[in-house]
């Protein structure tokens, strides 16, 4: 079975009409439905903070409850994660990368996951595959 990561842009793409790419992930959630899907704890509370921002809190909250119970598997980090994940910062320094990021590029090379659902092009610098763009 296939297994995928989804990243944060996946996740508010779906929910937010009016995000640039609502249409394309809208489709590439249906077609994920046989697919085992990741994340992090990292990406949840970035997407509950942005989704609260961008809507409401309530919207927030109840989304984050129902991500919690979807069957998602949510990948933990470790303390030397952390330290890790700030070397990746100063590796991927001219691009930008959130810290957000670099701890999931860790986590997935750990879970041996190659694909992630979203739009941030800094996992294909990282040697990962976006699988939107497929």
């Amino acid at each position: 079975m296939k297994k995928l990561f989804v990243d944060t842009g996946a996740f508010l793409a779906k929910e937010i009409a009016a995000d640039q790419h609502h249409a394309p992930a809208t489709k590439c959630w249906m077609q994920a439905k046989d697919t085992v899907l990741f994340s992090s704890e990292h990406v949840l509370d970035e997407c509950v903070t942005l989704l609260a921002r961008r809507t409401s809190y309530a919207n927030a909250s109840g989304w984050g409850k129902a991500a919690l119970d979807s069957g998602i598997e949510w990948l933990q980090t470790q303390p030397p994660d952390w330290n890790s994940a700030f070397d990746l910062m100063r590796k991927y320094a001219d691009q930008g990368v959130s810290y957000t990021d670099c701890l999931s590029f860790i986590l997935m090379k750990r879970a041996g996951l190659k694909d992630v659902f979203g739009f941030d092009r800094h996992f294909e610098s990282a040697g990962f595959r976006l699988w939107s763009a497929r």
